[in-house]
């Protein structure tokens, strides 16, 4: 008898610890036209539970010092994970020091925030919950807030297999899920597709952008592939775009230290930028017109100032529109409707 219910309990457990270990690699779609130049760290694969998990914790006021701003108070679907502000406010009440970041495709991105200076999505992940003037909770704290309630230990238990919360294993969580962000359908996506038919003033806006001027054969193009070209519309570089003559943020430059990346930023993904205003990474310019005519006529002239932007031609009225009405194409409908991307405390 004794023996029958010890081997009773053995199996009982044994079926404990296989459900909790239960817990597959996430399915992730890679679009055919991004490329495979991305890296998912060997010491976080994506799972199902650890997506699941990461979701929570980005929709979770809890991790805030006063319980008031999660991930997504900065970072809204609806505006393809931005938050509409030129500068975001957070638990001090202060404005942030620079403009929030579309979160859209950062599985190719490889530096991460406006002056690159985190490497990896887990080492971004933490920096806005200790900063005062974002969520402004130490991530040791936020752990021991998140191991004193009935619902994170098991689900960290399904996800990593150990129900003990670390600063670490949340960051692991959230970028997991943040790595899921794509987007990749909009009607830009469909037209290379053979299923949008371009209007004539996003055709034309699209040559525009995607061709380099050269005033010796009269060709005119707004060149804005040079830097947010590829199917990402983004490229991991940093550039001085020409805002200011004598800039004050330093950029890039506070990072590497070199005087050469002095006033240069992340080049951000254009996809959904018609989302994302206001831009540029202190959120001054309001429209995309405002950015165009910027590119157009007011390109201020400095040092560091990134070579392909020297010599720029003005555009003409019926151009700036044109550019505008490809930017809009670039808008994901089904990324900023995903209910996979929502908030899962909101359940319908």
């Amino acid at each position: 008898m004794i023996r029958s219910l010890s081997l009773i309990l053995s199996l009982l457990l044994l079926g404990i610890a296989f459900a909790f270990t239960i817990n597959p690699p996430y399915p992730l779609q890679i679009p055919n036209t991004f490329g495979h130049r991305y890296t998912i760290p060997a010491d976080n694969p994506m799972t199902v539970e650890g997506v699941a998990l990461g979701r929570y914790l980005f929709y979770d006021s809890l991790l805030s010092k006063n319980n008031t701003i999660s991930c997504s108070s900065c970072h809204r679907q609806a505006l393809a994970f931005t938050d509409g502000f030129a500068l975001s406010i957070g638990v001090s009440g202060r404005p942030t020091f620079r403009n929030s970041m579309s979160l859209a495709n950062l599985l190719w991105v490889r530096d991460f925030f406006w002056d690159g200076h985190s490497k990896t999505l887990e080492a971004q992940a933490l920096i806005p919950l200790a900063h005062p003037d974002e969520m402004g909770l130490a991530p040791e704290k936020a752990a021991q807030k998140l191991q004193q309630t009935t619902f994170y230990p098991l689900r960290f238990l399904k996800a990593f297999g150990t129900d003990q919360i670390t600063p670490e294993l949340m960051a692991k969580a959230l970028a997991q899920f943040e790595r899921t962000l794509i987007s990749a359908n909009s009607p830009y996506d469909q037209h290379l597709q053979g299923k949008y038919t371009l209007t004539p003033a996003e055709k034309r806006g699209m040559d525009l952008f995607m061709r380099g001027s050269n005033r010796e054969q009269t060709i005119r193009g707004a060149n804005c592939a040079h830097c947010h070209g590829g199917a990402q519309f983004f490229q991991n570089r940093f550039h001085n775009n020409g805002l200011d003559a004598s800039p004050l943020d330093p950029g890039r430059q506070e990072v590497t230290g070199f005087d050469e990346d002095f006033a240069r930023f992340r080049v951000p993904t254009l996809r959904n930028i018609a989302l994302t205003a206001p831009y540029m990474h202190d959120g001054r310019f309001k429209t995309l017109e405002d950015v165009v005519n910027h590119y157009s006529d007011h390109i201020a002239q400095s040092t560091t100032l990134s070579a392909d932007l020297r010599g720029m031609i003005a555009l003409t009225a019926q151009e700036r529109q044109d550019l505008v009405a490809f930017l809009h194409t670039l808008t994901d409908q089904e990324f900023i409707r995903n209910p996979a991307f929502g908030n899962p405390f909101l359940r319908p």
